[in-house]
């Protein structure tokens, strides 16, 4: 009898693991069809926008080499500029601790490369790609932005814009290859899971606060 609960127990584990699994999958390639039609990977092709939001990352990784999504992704945001398909940029990254801040660094970086100062706009508070793209709503006022990160990041903000009723595009900056971004790839895939039990309950940001007007300084 005891062999006999045994089976049974484990076999409900499997049961759960495959619907786990089936179930990120399902939503996985949701979010990417999802939200398609409003990516673009040419900067000639791409509307223009007043805003585009800078999605950020850390500058370097563990062996302090140079991060590639962040470098990649400052290139981007300065294609888009330098090609008149955004005026500002809304740089939106995490400042946790007085020792790591995303925003001023890619400020660093962008004004380095020609990018006007006063068009450069810093939230402190992006923790997450749901608290960056519903802050640029309303903290920010802005209802129509483009977002620039790579594509699998680009699909699940371009998701939660939609879904908060933003008219958001994007448009990819150039992305790593597979052994460089295994491990990214497959925390996405979590990632969108969690998005979505966050829709479900109804998460806000972490932080709001009074309004930011964006406008010529």
């Amino acid at each position: 009898m005891k062999k006999f609960q045994k089976k049974k127990v484990f076999y409900r584990l499997i049961i759960l693991f495959l619907t786990i699994i089936i179930s990120v999958l399902i939503i996985d390639s949701y979010v990417s069809s999802s939200s398609s039609d409003k990516i673009y990977t040419e900067v000639t092709e791409i509307p223009p926008n007043k805003v585009g939001l800078l999605l950020g990352t850390s500058k370097f990784l563990s062996n302090h080499q140079i991060n590639l999504y962040y470098k990649y992704r400052i290139e981007a945001a300065i294609q888009l500029f330098k090609a008149g398909k955004i005026e500002f940029i809304l740089i939106s990254g995490d400042n946790g601790s007085k020792n790591y801040n995303e925003p001023k660094l890619m400020k660093e970086d962008l004004v380095k490369n020609g990018i006007p100062e006063a068009n450069i706009y810093l939230d402190y508070a992006g923790f997450r790609t749901l608290d960056s793209v519903l802050r640029a709503k309303k903290v920010f006022n802005q209802n129509s932005f483009t977002v620039i990160s790579q594509e699998f990041h680009n699909e699940r903000a371009v998701f939660l814009a939609e879904y908060y009723s933003i008219n958001a595009i994007a448009f990819n900056a150039k992305d790593v290859n597979i052994n460089y971004g295994l491990k990214t790839q497959l925390r996405e895939k979590l990632a969108r899971t969690k998005m979505v039990i966050d829709l479900i309950l109804d998460v806000e940001p972490k932080y709001l606060g009074k309004k930011i007007e964006i406008r010529s300084k």
